[in-house]
């Protein structure tokens, strides 16, 4: 029987910058007193989803194929809602040894829309 395969969530690029960004600004935050900024319920449902990663990689919605930009050269991409309608987009990549999943954006519902082309209404 073989052994369970790792599985690990990398931040990548944007997700990480944007993360990193959000993390500073809730550290600020919380140092002067706030417990409960939109920024601080962000924060949270980003960590909330990425340990949820950790054990269920396939946990987000998948994005259809037609939908995923060209430019991402990607075979598979999944979406998770946060709060306050932001949105977590990752892939997944596999093989014989671990399963891990790249997080590449951490983007507002606007954001979102553009990227996957959605038009606005």
């Amino acid at each position: 029987m073989k052994p369970p395969k790792t599985i690990r969530v990398i931040l990548q690029d944007q997700a990480r910058e944007e993360y990193e960004l959000l993390s500073k600004l809730v550290e600020e935050q919380k140092k002067s007193g706030k417990t409960n900024s939109e920024e601080i319920q962000l924060l949270k449902s980003i960590n909330n989803k990425v340990a949820i990663l950790k054990y269920n990689p396939t946990y987000g919605q998948s994005v259809s194929k037609e939908l995923i930009p060209k430019t991402l050269d990607l075979d598979n991409l999944f979406r998770l809602e946060l709060t306050h309608y932001w949105r977590m987009l990752y892939t997944i990549r596999t093989n014989e040894v671990e399963i891990v999943s790249f997080v590449l954006y951490i983007v507002d519902h606007k954001t979102y829309n553009k990227l996957l082309g959605y038009k606005d209404r």
